[in-house]
């Protein structure tokens, strides 16, 4: 190849300088100052790392069930691989900037039979072919090719731009991914403790339900109480073993749900019972702007805007013509042997131009379908957004409105005991009847299966914001 080939590739590479197509910028979206249900000042905090934001209610089990999570569910590790995939895209979306390079070997044999005399150009003799009629010919080839699009108009840099904000895109659905798996695992977790504290509750209330069936047999013996009293608390403790039944059968399923988000077999997650909920951690402090910044959901769909706006730059590039370099350099002879010798040498260079004349409309709706689908992902990302401060005012919300109802359910719990005990009391001194003991122990139960509820109403809620925000900052 001679020494001037180069002159053209690089003077392509100063003209390839303008893109076509629209630059990006962020659309707008709603963006208030505060939120409409924090009831307490909020400090942007997103400059902080993200960690494990589980760690704040301090359960040890949890954190081994959330960290098996991380590495063994299969949603996780589905959103992982579409992620490399979207990596693999950038690359070679790059590529295509570059120069391509080929290199091919070959040998052909070929026959003209003597039929074919005159079938070529006056004269020849040969057939057309440089071989005479009825002979067989053989050429060996070996070359270099080198093929380079230069990009004039920008649509090779507009595709990488879109290849790399899809897979920024694909990394936030990743992180998103792994959030919401996180969360949903903790959500389910807070709802197995709660199943443990009421079976704990229930099971001492079956003590007292059987030591009061004790005493009311007694009395009846005694002849002091009749026999539906005895029948009454018979009944009573059998809703009450029964509902500890259906607490057992609610508990496996929930362990069965949180074996699979763990990325594990039901067989292998056995998960003791506790007779405490986890403790509810300081509600963390947040604002709009903040939030937006560390959703994961809202950035992946805010970088796909910006894909379909590369893409529009991609679709207007096609209207001008494409310019590319081609240049070969090989060596072609009838017989291996000192091939590569300089006679037997060939080379070719030069660019070349092609345009589409007529189409028959289909750039113009390349074009507008990529404008359609911006429009799209625009339409796309303000709903994240309005999603994004949803969810944090709906959890706001529960968790101011659910600290009021658990002091009030506190406190309703408390006089029900009081009540029970009252009750019991004046029904060992023969004031009352035994149905007044089932209504002050349904009372009681009742009343503390409410408390439980809301408590850990409160911890699921807690759990929300904890998602809504896009992951609590490490303190």
């Amino acid at each position: 190849m001679p020494r001037s080939a180069p002159l053209p590739l690089a003077l392509a590479a100063l003209i390839a300088g303008c893109a076509v197509g629209p630059d990006y910028h962020r659309p707008s979206a709603p963006a208030p100052a505060t939120f409409r249900e924090a009831w307490q000042p909020a400090q942007p905090s997103d400059e902080l790392p993200r960690g494990p934001w589980w760690k704040a209610y301090n359960d040890p089990v949890l954190d081994d069930l959330e960290a098996s999570a991380e590495h063994s569910n299969q949603t996780i590790a589905q959103a992982e691989a579409a992620y490399r995939a979207a990596l693999a895209g950038v690359t070679g979306s790059r590529a295509a900037l570059f120069p391509t390079l080929t290199a091919n070997a070959s040998s052909t044999k070929s026959y003209n039979g003597p039929g074919l005399v005159g079938a070529g150009s006056a004269g020849s003799g040969t057939g057309g072919t440089g071989t005479p009629p009825g002979a067989t010919s053989k050429v060996d080839r070996v070359a270099v090719t080198a093929d380079w699009e230069i990009d004039l108009w920008g649509r090779l840099r507009r595709q990488l731009e879109s290849s790399k904000s899809s897979a920024q895109a694909s990394g936030n659905d990743l992180a998103a991914a792994r959030l919401s798996i996180a969360a949903t695992l903790a959500q389910s977790y807070v709802q197995l403790r709660a199943l443990d504290v009421q079976r704990d509750n229930l099971a001492r209330t079956v003590v007292g339900y059987k030591r009061s069936l004790e005493i009311t047999q007694n009395r009846y013996r005694a002849g002091v109480a009749a026999s539906t009293d005895v029948t009454q608390a018979e009944a009573t403790l059998a809703q009450a073993e029964t509902q500890d039944l259906d607490l057992t059968v609610q508990r496996a399923t929930l362990e069965h749900a949180i074996a699979t988000l763990a990325g594990k077999t039901p067989e292998e997650v056995s998960i003791a019972p506790v007779t405490a909920l986890p403790v509810l951690p300081v509600v963390p402090a947040v604002l709009p702007a903040t939030l937006l910044q560390r959703r994961p959901d809202v950035a992946a769909a805010e970088r796909r805007v910006q894909a379909a706006n590369a893409q529009i730059g991609v679709a207007r590039a096609a209207y001008f013509p494409d310019l590319s370099l081609g240049a070969t350099d090989g060596y072609q002879r009838s017989q291996w042997s000192s091939i590569f010798a300089a006679p037997y040498r060939f080379w070719s260079v030069g660019p070349a131009l092609a345009a589409t004349l007529f189409d028959g409309g289909a750039h113009y709706a390349q074009n507008k379908t990529a404008e359609a689908n911006y429009d799209a992902a625009v339409a796309v990302y303000r709903q994240a957004v309005l999603q994004a401060l949803q969810d944090a005012e709906d959890a706001l919300a529960s968790l101011r409105g659910l600290a009021d109802e658990e002091a009030a359910a506190q406190r309703a719990a408390v006089a029900a005991r009081d009540t029970l005990r009252a009750t019991e009391n004046q029904y060992r001194a023969g004031t009352v009847s035994y149905l007044n003991v089932v209504i002050a122990e349904s009372t009681s139960l009742s009343a503390d299966t409410t408390l439980i509820g809301v408590q850990s109403r409160r911890l699921l809620a807690h759990v929300a914001l904890l998602k809504a925000m896009g992951g609590e900052p490490k303190p």
